[in-house]
């Protein structure tokens, strides 16, 4: 606490005091004395002021000193702040120009957007025309496949009525023929009642021992097929579409017994076959003789197999399944291995295969059960939906405001018998397989729609439950089928394994049927277990 002491006003009092003490007659020791005891008092009382009076300094100091390093602070601050400012100022600077930068990219990128959908429009449209001039290949195609099928058979008919005229009125046994160096028959009179000198030669039959027809004939005769000769044995497999393997054959053959006791691997050696599928198909022929059990299928050639892969929609197989002449017979005992051996590898193509399969089974292989465009039904039932092929599919989503999608039918798979015979098979799979986006969800409600409307009620609702049942595995584009790895336990199964087992087959044939919807079905606890018996899928 600071005390401020007026000198002037004390020695004024004390001169007051002195004063009223000569007035009142005291002696001058008393005043002396009592001077003496304020004098000590105001020695006392300076001595405590100037204590005061240097603490006092001692703190201005320290207060001055504090008050100039606060100085240096807030200088320092203050500079601080002048670079901060000058720094956000530089960083909006950079902010604008970055603003500006993005703007340009955005106008830069929607140009190209622009474009790039243009040219993707282009481009699918380029697609779809060259889509529908495979088509129209391919029905061009078709159609001198079917011409010469048909003059094939016309000059089959016209050569086997005058063979048949002939070997009949000149030759009692008509297997006795050689080939010679005569001309081919010349056209002949097939009404003629007799015989009549000048008329037809009677070397003039070469293509005789030669046609398809000729064999059948002998087998009309009762001919066994051991009892066949080199050059009808040799000529058979030429007219079965193995001629590749005559000249060994015709090395090592005496008869045709002596293809019947062979084994494959016999077939492999001497003849030099080493497409499996090439053995397969003469062990299957060699059995019918020995059997003599003639199946519908056998009716089918290898030529008829490859319209019936465009039918099912899937012509990429063509090459492979004409290269291992693949024919009706063949199809009805196709394995998995078969066609992993024709490179056939998609699980999808699987089904496709094991359903359009099932069709003809159900149809008793008739060449023309799959219908190919659409007839005047105005709500196809399941029972003909199942004969659907590709093309006619696609005709459907043309009729239900989907044909741009439908091009992307082409070689899928996708065909009556697989809509319907397959439970896995749903709108949401054929969405897939049409390219439709995800995002558009109101095209996929309608395809939805529609497909329900196509495969019935019932079916749909089976495909439902089939779908929410617990562990259900949803079929998808991209799984692939590949034979399962076996171990040295399973190989005494393979030894015990019966050469007829029909576990193996794509689509099995002693099995019953269900009906489903008005189709017959083959029984399976999963639809998958028939097509991968003895294999592991494997979804890639």
């Amino acid at each position: 606490m600071e005390y401020d002491i007026d000198f002037y006003k004390h020695f004024a009092w004390l001169r007051k005091v002195n004063l009223h003490s000569s007035g009142n007659s005291e002696s001058y020791q008393e005043r002396l004395s009592r001077l003496e005891g304020d004098k000590e008092s105001l020695i006392l009382q300076v001595s405590v002021l100037t204590d005061q009076v240097e603490a006092q300094g001692a703190k201005i100091s320290d207060l001055q000193s504090s008050l100039v390093e606060h100085q240096h602070k807030l200088d320092s601050t203050e500079e601080m702040l002048q670079q901060e400012l000058l720094h956000r100022t530089s960083l909006e600077n950079q902010k604008l120009s970055l603003m500006g930068e993005v703007s340009y990219l955005k106008i830069k990128l929607a140009d190209m957007e622009g474009k790039q959908g243009q040219g993707a429009e282009r481009q699918h449209k380029a697609e779809g025309l060259i889509k529908e001039l495979r088509i129209l290949k391919d029905k061009v195609e078709h159609l001198e496949d079917q011409k010469l099928q048909y003059e094939k058979k016309l000059k089959a008919t016209k050569v086997k009525e005058i063979s048949s005229v002939f070997i009949q009125r000149v030759y009692p046994h008509p297997y006795r023929l050689r080939r010679t160096q005569s001309g081919g028959l010349q056209a002949a009179d097939p009404d003629a009642g007799q015989f009549r000198r000048g008329g037809l030669r009677a070397t003039a039959g070469p293509r005789l021992t030669r046609t398809p027809e000729s064999y059948d004939s002998a087998r009309d005769l009762n001919i066994p097929f051991s009892q066949w000769t080199k050059g009808q044995v040799c000529g058979w497999l030429e007219d079965y579409g193995l001629g590749q393997y005559v000249n060994l054959t015709r090395q090592w053959v005496e008869n045709g017994q002596t293809l019947l006791s062979a084994t494959p691997q016999d077939f492999e050696k001497e003849m030099g076959m080493k497409n499996p599928l090439h053995r397969k198909k003469l062990q299957l022929a060699l059995n019918a003789f020995t059997t003599k059990v003639i199946e519908k299928s056998s009716e089918l050639d290898y030529i008829w197999v490859t319209r019936w892969l465009d039918d099912i929609g899937l012509p990429q197989y063509k090459d492979q399944f004409h290269e291992a002449r693949v024919d009706g017979r063949m199809i009805q005992y196709l394995t998995v291995n078969d066609l992993l051996t024709l490179k056939v590898t998609s699980q999808l193509h699987h089904l496709s295969i094991k359903c359009a399969i099932h069709v003809l089974h159900a149809n008793k292989f008739n060449p023309n059960c799959l219908r190919r465009r659409p007839g005047e039904e105005r709500q196809p039932s399941p029972s003909e939906v199942v004969q659907w092929s590709n093309h006619r599919v696609m005709e459907w989503l043309r009729a239900v405001d989907l044909a741009e999608y439908a091009p992307n039918l082409r070689g899928s798979g996708v065909h009556g018998g697989l809509i319907i015979l397959e439970p896995r098979f749903s709108s949401e799979t054929l969405a897939l397989l049409l390219n439709i986006p995800p995002q558009k969800t109101l095209l996929r409600r309608h395809l939805a729609t529609a497909f329900s409307a196509l495969v019935g009620t019932q079916a749909t609702q089976e495909k439902r439950e089939y779908g929410n049942a617990t562990g259900h595995v949803p079929l998808t584009t991209t799984a692939k089928v590949k034979p399962k790895k076996l171990g040295f336990t399973q190989f005494s199964h393979l030894r015990k394994r019966k050469p007829d087992e029909s576990a193996d087959y794509i689509c099995p044939i002693d099995s019953g049927t269900l009906t489903v919807n008005g189709v017959s079905r083959l029984p399976s606890m999963n639809p998958c277990d028939d097509l991968l018996d003895g294999l592991q899928r494997c979804c890639v």
